[in-house]
């Protein structure tokens, strides 16, 4: 311990540093900033009810929560005729089933999104509504309506609270190489896709890395996830200080990883708050998860890449003028996320994120960054861009 009446070490200001931040935060904003919002559960609960009654093929129908491999193995011993009888019956049950065929799931997400519209078109039109409450309404009509288009590929919605959502862009049952994108605080179902400053949201940032993966590896099969499809902090406040929601996520990842068809090749693409939900996820992810690059990250809640417990590569990336390189990187009572992943210490692969402006502009066109999560992702090792300026950071790769 570090006496008051002694000159701390570096660690210990940065120790109470830390505290002194938590302590304005815990003023301004709460012991909580997540916002604990009810939604329309009620028809959710009421499928589950159903669902765990139902038969079909004289058969019980598993736990939603059986894990991947079960639900798999269930959904093809009762063919694809009963498959889409239950995404069918049960579209918000199938639609989020990690190990339901991804055509099933894609189905049954617009078929509940098409509710969602309707019941909140119905809201919209409610005179009791504040003026506040209306706007909200009147953008959760929007952003349903937008999703249901047909040429979108839902793999996961959930309208409650703030909302989760996930979508796929490319062939995922085709795909040989797999990238998911995780995203960081303010995540929800109205921040998945932006108008304006697009590549900062979840799907302009899998647009941008789709199209600069087919254009790295043309005859290569591959698709791209923007997965938004856990419960992100709010803001900056204690619970993006905190590991709570990302263990909550990192599970949810894990899951996802899992219930990926084929054989592909995966590689976890983590932004700021993301790449806390990576590091918690790292021990438990499956071998086919072979990369997991991190960018803007103000830790992994590990002091190495060693602390991960994980044999995929592990990449990172900061461009200079991230205001993420002022957060102490350190852990302390469980606030903190641990070791600053581009320091030679954490042992990371430190790629070039040249041309990336700020916090959110790592997956702007024409940026080092995408053009190298885009090598990262197809495995096309050779063409990446060390930070370093030299090939330190693809040192005992085999080019592919």
């Amino acid at each position: 311990m570090t006496s008051f009446d002694s000159t701390p070490t570096p660690t210990a200001w940065r120790a109470l540093f830390v505290l002194t931040v938590v302590l304005m935060m815990l003023a301004t904003t709460g012991w909580t900033a997540v916002r604990h919002q009810t939604g329309p559960r009620t028809l959710l609960a009421a499928e589950l009810t159903a669902w765990h009654k139902a038969r079909i093929q004289g058969r019980a129908l598993p736990s939603p929560d059986a894990g991947p491999t079960r639900l798999a193995a269930f959904f093809a011993s009762v063919g694809t005729g009963a498959g889409a009888r239950l995404a069918a019956d049960y579209p918000r049950v199938v639609g989020n089933l990690d190990g339901a065929p991804v055509t099933l799931r894609y189905r049954a997400n617009r078929k509940a999104l098409a509710a969602s519209w309707s019941k909140e078109k119905d809201r919209v039109a409610d005179p009791a509504l504040t003026a506040d409450g209306h706007h909200e309404a009147v953008r959760r009509m929007h952003r349903f309506r937008a999703l249901m288009d047909e040429d979108r590929q839902i793999l996961a919605f959930d309208p409650s609270g703030a909302g989760r959502v996930a979508e796929v862009f490319g062939d995922l049952d085709r795909a040989e190489r797999v990238s998911v994108i995780v995203p960081g605080v303010d995540t929800n179902l109205l921040t998945f896709q932006k108008t304006n400053r697009k590549y900062t949201a979840p799907v302009g940032m899998a647009q941008s890395l789709y199209a600069a993966e087919r254009a790295a590896a043309p005859r290569v099969p591959t698709a791209v996830i923007a997965w938004a499809d856990y419960t992100s902090p709010v803001g900056v406040g204690v619970d993006s200080a905190i590991g709570r929601l990302a263990e909550s996520g990192a599970r949810r990842l894990t899951a996802l990883t899992e219930a990926l068809p084929g054989n592909s090749r995966v590689a976890l693409f983590c932004h700021s708050y993301g790449s806390v939900v990576c590091g918690v996820a790292a021990r438990g992810l499956p071998a086919r998860v072979e990369d997991v690059a991190v960018a803007g990250s103000p830790g992994m809640r590990a002091e190495n890449v060693a602390g991960l417990g994980t044999s995929a590569r592990v990449w990172a990336t900061r461009d200079g003028d991230d205001w993420i390189q002022d957060v102490p990187h350190l852990e302390v009572g469980g606030l903190g996320h641990g070791e600053d992943p581009v320091t030679p210490e954490f042992g990371a692969r430190v790629v070039s994120a040249a041309r990336a402006v700020g916090h959110t502009g790592y997956f702007e066109p024409g940026t080092e960054s995408v053009h190298n999560f885009a090598a990262i992702g197809v495995g096309a090792y050779d063409g990446i861009s060390c930070a370093a300026g030299d090939d330190s950071c693809r040192l005992g790769i085999a080019a592919a």
